[in-house]
């Protein structure tokens, strides 16, 4: 009981605020749990609140997903929950008035941005891929493609056509396909300004962890769009940061998309690999699973002009919410909604020159990876630790067992 008292009496103090976005199912519960259990009690928190829950942006016709990212751009730092993309089946259950796009995707579009994943790793488990000792980084465009694209169900026979019109009003066409019958039909499209951010980005990133990056993508079959992506990555590379890199001794590397994935499952890991918008999507996913789980996976949007999102990489977790709703105390691992806030509470200390608040964030690490490594895990971890006697929790018992270590941690 001492030790509470004086940490609640040393609060620490912040400048300037957050964005917090809310979101959505069992990780919108977790979401209020972390921040009384292992934010609230230690820092003095300054947030500006958006409620990203479906319901609220089906109330303010997504508006409020527009306001939370140019809040972003305002603040600089936000931490985001996971939340839902609204499918056929959710319009009925939330009684939506449209089928609203991906809050994320309408972030990043606004923010422009590349997200970078990060695997979390701890002693007892390890990756299925035997030879990965270190974690890769999944660094993903996170703008336009098939994400952004126009889509036509072919009702039957005609022709498909490619154009673009320019301001003089001359236009570019192109066949694409006669159809015989029906069939689907699908254009999506970048921008160059995009793409040179989204390479400045891993540049840099990579630059500041000091690791190499690897990017591939399918410019042998797509000789025109992924030869662009490839063009620019090279010119940024040899005009930008050619010799930053040599400095630093850390390389770049192009391959074919199939070629890096077979690399990366032969490498050691610590590495980045950059990934188009849809590459990024999936390929963040198995790097995560094989490395342990989605939940133990850190992300973080971060814009040409250095702003920075970070949020869960994982879902909403629908199974365990209704779970919930029937009063069920459910193991639900938090780690990656820890990561997120950890993370914004770090960089807007960097950004800010506030110590504390950064010590803080590495310390609430600590105290989750130092209660894993102990063997206190939610069930999805157990079933995956080895060389080690486990305790199943639930989550309040799991973010309780944190507290307790990141309370000693402190006062040390």
């Amino acid at each position: 009981m001492v030790i509470k008292e004086l940490t609640m009496m040393k609060k620490i103090q912040m400048t300037t605020p957050i964005v917090e976005m809310d979101g959505d199912e069992m990780t919108r519960v977790l979401w209020k749990m972390i921040k009384d259990e292992l934010i609230l009690p230690f820092v003095e928190l300054k947030s500006e609140y958006y409620d990203l829950g479906l319901k609220h942006r089906d109330e303010t016709n997504d508006e409020v997903t527009v306001q939370a990212a140019l809040a972003n751009k305002k603040y600089g730092v936000s931490v985001k929950c996971a939340t839902i993309t609204p499918n056929a089946q959710r319009m009925d259950e939330y009684n939506l008035h449209k089928m609203w796009k991906s809050p994320n995707g309408t972030i990043r579009a606004i923010l422009d941005g590349t997200v970078f994943r990060t695997p979390i790793m701890i002693d007892p488990i390890s990756p299925v891929v035997k030879n990965w000792k270190k974690p890769i980084t999944i660094a993903r465009h996170a703008f336009g493609d098939i994400y952004k694209a126009t889509e036509i169900k072919v009702p039957g026979a005609g022709v498909a056509k490619l154009s673009f019109t320019d301001e003089k009003g001359e236009t570019i066409s192109k066949e694409i396909f006669t159809f015989e019958g029906a069939g689907v039909l699908q254009g999506q499209f970048n921008k160059e300004d995009s793409i040179y951010s989204f390479a400045r980005s891993c540049f840099a990133y990579a630059l500041d962890a000091k690791q190499d990056l690897w990017f591939g993508a399918k410019d042998t079959i797509s000789k025109t769009y992924d030869h662009r992506f490839k063009d620019i990555f090279q010119e940024v590379y040899d005009n930008e940061y050619k010799e930053q890199f040599e400095k630093a001794g850390i390389t770049y590397f192009y391959s074919l998309i199939d070629d890096i994935v077979a690399r990366v499952i032969r490498s050691e890991g610590g590495f980045i690999w950059a990934c188009k918008n849809y590459d990024g999507d999936v390929m963040s996913d198995m790097v995560s699973t094989a490395f342990g789980s989605l939940a133990m996976m850190t992300s973080v949007l971060v814009s040409p002009e250095g702003n920075y999102e970070y949020e869960a990489a994982h879902g909403t977790v629908t199974r365990h919410y209704y779970r919930y709703l029937e009063g069920e105390k459910t193991s639900t691992n938090p780690m990656a909604t820890i990561f997120a806030w950890s993370g914004a509470l770090r960089k807007r200390g960097e950004k800010d020159g506030l110590d504390e608040l950064i010590h803080f964030a590495d310390t609430l690490e600590k105290a989750c990876l130092d209660t894993l490594n102990s063997g206190v895990m939610t069930k999805d971890l157990t079933r995956l630790a080895e060389n080690i006697e486990v305790t199943e929790v639930n989550s309040e018992e799991f973010l309780r067992a944190i507290r307790s270590r990141l309370e000693t941690l402190l006062e040390s």
